[in-house]
């Protein structure tokens, strides 16, 4: 089994920019695709991003694309969420997660571990 802590949430004022950390402990991340998700107050949870085992694969919700970048450092078992040109929308509560491929990430169910979200909030 893995655990999963975010970091890096924060204030950021619109068009700024935050990189999100996933610390990983327990299992090697090796067997795992991570994703990020978020919900903003009232809403649903959202998938936002996900990364294949190797790194090589990555997918992305069309409302980040060109502005979010999601990466793995496997050897620190770390996953990334570099956020550019923030928006107010973009205000959220961010969680990691991990699973057994990319597939599985993407739909957000079935997945091993999630951890217990960082809040990003975005000012005008």
């Amino acid at each position: 089994q893995v655990q999963l802590v975010e970091s890096g949430g924060g204030l950021v004022q619109a068009g700024g920019s935050l990189r999100l950390s996933c610390a990983a402990s327990g299992r090697t991340l090796f067997n795992y695709a991570m994703g990020w998700f978020r919900q903003a107050p009232g809403k649903e949870r959202e998938f936002v991003a996900a990364i294949n085992w190797s790194g090589g694969n990555t997918f992305y919700v069309d409302s980040v694309k060109g502005r979010f970048a999601i990466s793995r450092d496997n050897a620190k078992k770390t996953v990334y969420l570099q956020m550019n040109s923030l928006k107010p929308e973009d205000t959220a509560v961010y969680y990691c997660a991990a699973g057994p491929n990319i597939a599985v990430v993407r739909s957000g169910y079935n997945l091993d571990a999630w951890g217990q979200g960082t809040l990003v909030t975005v000012s005008t």
